[in-house]
């Protein structure tokens, strides 16, 4: 292929991710873009999101239309400079379609694994053959699919591991200790029927304190931590939040609840609210969401503190916070002190890792390094 000319793709998020539907053009064709540049929007049965620049140069085709559904990986834009011949851009285009089909019918494999740990069976996509182990820690009522626009980048420079907790996702509902104590002994479980001698803990809201009490019980088995939109870190935290998502059973109750998770809150899509109905309704996630709501956010309030026992802990650590965080104030990003790596992100809120993903990602990578 043309090494001028740099292709725009239907980005792939997260391992079910087939398709996508271009939802609306944010730079017009003709318009300069450098790196980190929001292009394009794109919806999923998942999420919205968007997509960016990873080149300088000139948006020079604008080949995706609007509320059309396009396959993962498929062309929907092309960047080249201004010199490169329209007659170039045009054999690129032509060439890039048979390309594609060649590349993705080499790409068959399985997208999820299970595992029997003690904390029962667990499910867990594994990504990358990096030196350095990475393992992704979703929050409260979350699911490895948390982790859709992270684990690829990280991927490319470790071995990335995102695991659905006890209670959640597809692995077992039964939650036989809802404690930090017992979700970090079930981490360590994963880790040893993995045989993953020590990692990277990368974990977001209730995973983040799950990724700190590890690094505090078992430090020889942490090489760093990175607590995204962190639980643990203070007392407060929105219990309109957490009690509304125990309690919801509607879509009309539960979307309300999903928009807080969420700068923009237009990102909550249907097919979102959904699916965590679906998930609300399985046999056993009541049970085990309301023990963990019951045990580390009883009264509205978050039980363990792990804050100081960190900051005087040698662990590196990461501390990532979106400034609107509606459900766990910014302000805790502060609370290890200057021990720590912190980053306060504009425009994006508890899911931070979502809605500025590559800025995430760059963190991350840079502090496994």
């Amino acid at each position: 292929m043309n090494e001028r000319i740099k292709p725009i793709v239907m980005p792939k998020w997260g391992l079910s991710m087939s398709e996508g539907k271009v939802t609306g053009w944010l730079k017009p064709a003709g318009s300069p873009v450098a790196p980190g540049d929001e292009i394009v929007e794109v919806e999923t049965d998942k999420i919205a999101g968007v997509v960016e620049a990873h080149e300088t140069g000139t948006l020079r085709r604008v080949i995706g239309e609007p509320d059309t559904v396009y396959p993962v990986k498929a062309l929907i834009g092309v960047i080249a400079d201004d010199e490169v011949p329209d007659a170039e851009i045009d054999a690129y285009v032509a060439e890039y379609a048979t390309q594609a089909a060649a590349a993705a019918a080499e790409e068959e494999a399985p997208r999820y694994h299970f595992i029997d740990t003690p904390a029962g069976r667990l499910r867990y996509a594994q990504r990358g053959e990096g030196a350095e182990n990475v393992i992704l820690i979703h929050g409260f009522g979350g699911d490895l699919d948390n982790w859709l626009f992270n684990i690829d980048a990280l991927a490319e420079s470790a071995t990335v591991y995102a695991l659905d907790l006890p209670g959640h996702g597809q692995s077992d509902k039964k939650l036989a200790d809802p404690s930090l104590k017992g979700l970090s002994a079930a981490l360590l479980g994963f880790m040893d029927a993995l045989d993953i001698p020590r990692a990277h803990l990368v974990g977001h809201s209730m995973g983040g304190a799950i990724a700190g009490r590890t690094a505090l019980d078992a430090p020889d088995r942490v090489a760093s931590v990175t607590l995204i939109g962190s639980a643990g870190l203070g007392d407060a935290i929105n219990a309109g939040y957490t009690d509304g998502f125990v309690q919801a059973t509607s879509r009309r109750d539960l979307k309300p609840v999903l928009e807080q998770l969420f700068h923009d809150p237009d990102t909550v899509t249907r097919q979102l609210v959904d699916d965590l109905l679906k998930y609300k309704r399985l046999d056993g996630v009541a049970e085990a969401l309301t023990a963990l709501s019951a045990a580390l956010f009883a009264g509205g309030r978050q039980a363990d503190q792990l804050a100081d026992a960190l900051a005087a802990a040698e662990v590196p650590a990461l501390v990532i916070f979106g400034a609107s965080d509606k459900v766990i104030p910014p302000a805790h990003a502060q609370a290890l002190g200057t021990g720590a790596t912190v980053e306060v992100i504009e425009d994006a809120g508890h899911m931070v890792q979502m809605e500025k993903a590559a800025r995430v990602n760059e963190l991350i990578l840079a502090h496994i390094a």
